[in-house]
């Protein structure tokens, strides 16, 4: 796929968001989609994430973190950089941005923001939007030792390819809970970044 594919799929997928128009759903709107009747949370807070797809020669990228094994929250899973909003974000596009600084040290200045996605809602009651920006080569990652314990990246077309994507379980306060992975080498992505990649996927591959 190329840069040009992604940049046309993005910008009408998140102009017919923003504009109410109507789209085909995608394969996941929230943790709860693979589980049937389990009750969602009743609220849900904003936040907002950086899908950074890296132009890499020859191939393009994706940028993760891995969280720090004391986070109060989702402690060394995989995620995009992202977070909640503060008071001077302008917008969900502003909080991703300040947030990927902050986390992993990558700048404005290498981040062409194409468009924001679906929501995704989590079982911890985040309604996330992941924003998609094509990152220029070039900045330097610079982890915060409280929140991320490692930076990584993963070819884009390995989560493009369903044939790595999978569907797992654990039980989760007591009821088996169903969930995306898209296991790469000894990294294990799953949960709401695993399905966040897997609306993305479809973003990319299907037609409205």
């Amino acid at each position: 796929m190329t840069v040009e594919e992604i940049v046309q799929r993005v910008r009408e997928r998140s102009r017919r968001l923003a504009s109410g128009l109507p789209v085909n759903r995608p394969p996941l709107g929230s943790d709860f989609s693979l589980n049937g009747v389990v009750p969602p949370p009743t609220m849900f807070r904003p936040a907002a994430v950086l899908v950074p797809i890296i132009r890499r020669e020859p191939a393009l990228t994706v940028l993760l973190t891995q969280r720090t094994e004391d986070m109060p929250s989702h402690a060394g899973q995989i995620a995009f950089p992202g977070g909640r909003p503060q008071a001077s974000d302008a917008d969900s596009v502003d909080t991703a941005l300040r947030e990927a600084e902050e986390e992993v040290g990558l700048t404005r200045q290498f981040v062409e923001v194409i468009g924001s996605v679906d929501q995704y809602r989590t079982g911890t009651g985040y309604e996330i939007t992941p924003v998609v920006g094509l990152v220029t080569p070039g900045f330097t990652t610079r982890a915060d030792p409280r929140e991320v314990a490692d930076v990584f990246e993963v070819p884009l077309a390995f989560f493009l390819d369903e044939k790595n994507h999978r569907i797992d379980s654990r039980v989760w306060q007591g009821r088996e809970r169903r969930y995306y992975a898209m296991p790469y080498g000894e990294r294990y992505i799953w949960g709401a970044t695993a399905g966040m990649l897997k609306n993305l996927q479809y973003v990319l591959s299907a037609a409205d």
